[in-house]
């Protein structure tokens, strides 16, 4: 029997029409994905249902992008731990960093039934947290919404980034290598749609590091950005003004309040993280070529493709 949570009406049509899933095959598909992962040597990964599934739906139920993108999930996982694998939530660094709610998902999706919005604000010191230790809770909060909501899940996620706190330092934290390292895992291995990225109060040092990032990302995200500026007056035409935050004269929660109320969804996942101490790659038992990390992640020995943003 399976068992992954059940999607409603509305939902369950998009995942039809936008993602191919034929509800009658997904037994099927979701045998198919977990043979394919028994058979690898080198690759320890999940197996429950409600994981896989957003695999095949994160690339339109094409069995062989599934594999590709699960393989590179962990493979990347494996070899840049210090910033994509977390298995501890309850850790004093990983709750204080939650605790300056910098990072936020709003209760009601974009449009009320579309896309789940993240929203960010640089809302600590550059010299509080490392890279490292950001980069983890950004992941953490990814991986929860892949396993536990629906409307990431089948609409994607759209972000309004406040980059009215960005300070010059901490944007020369972020060396050639983290921005490399950040572009590929999102785009190649996280199995959801990137919808769009709203950036309001835009400093000096915001405007540096987007003259720093955009070389990094592909086409497609770079025509996703929409930037209001320091006067965000016409954000409206990206993100009607009732979804933002109440902070910011919007309907969408406080995000203080939901900074505390947040903490028991890392009290309910904490096994979940625990249990990424277990999943992984080991390369000297991949069957044919190595994965090329020295390159652009996605070609592995000729074998892997780039996996395009949806």
């Amino acid at each position: 029997m399976l068992q992954f949570r059940a999607l409603n009406e509305d939902l369950q049509k998009v995942a039809i029409t936008e993602l191919g899933e034929r509800p009658s095959r997904i037994s099927d598909d979701l045998h198919a994905l977990r043979s394919w992962i028994e058979k690898q040597p080198h690759l320890k990964a999940r197996t429950d249902d409600q994981f896989l599934i957003q695999f095949l739906r994160g690339c339109k139920y094409s069995l062989e992008k599934a594999k590709q993108k699960l393989d590179v999930f962990y493979a990347m996982k494996t070899k840049c731990g210090e910033l994509f694998r977390i298995t501890d939530v309850d850790s004093a660094v990983f709750r204080k960093f939650h605790h300056t709610g910098t990072l936020v998902s709003l209760p009601i999706p974009l449009n009320d039934s579309g896309p789940r919005i993240i929203f960010y604000r640089c809302n600590y010191g550059a010299q509080d947290f490392t890279v490292e230790q950001v980069s983890q809770y950004i992941t953490a909060l990814h991986e929860i919404a892949m396993v536990s909501d629906p409307y990431a899940c089948i609409h994607g996620i759209s972000y309004i980034l406040d980059f009215s706190k960005l300070t010059l330092q901490h944007a020369m934290l972020l060396t050639p290598t983290h921005l490399k390292k950040f572009v590929q895992f999102f785009e190649n291995t996280l199995p959801m749609r990137i919808k769009s990225f709203t950036v309001i109060n835009l400093s000096p040092a915001a405007e540096y590091l987007q003259r720093l990032v955009f070389p990094y990302f592909p086409e497609k995200i770079r025509n996703r950005i929409f930037i209001c500026g320091r006067n965000f007056n016409d954000i409206s035409s990206a993100v009607p003004r009732k979804y933002l935050p109440q902070e910011y004269g919007g309907e969408n929660g406080s995000l203080a309040q939901l900074v505390e109320d947040n903490n028991k969804i890392w009290d309910q996942h904490r096994d979940f993280f625990r249990e990424n101490a277990y999943y992984g790659t080991n390369e000297r038992l991949r069957l044919g070529k190595i994965l090329d990390f020295g390159g652009e992640l996605g070609v592995a020995g000729g074998s892997f493709r780039k996996l395009d943003v949806d």
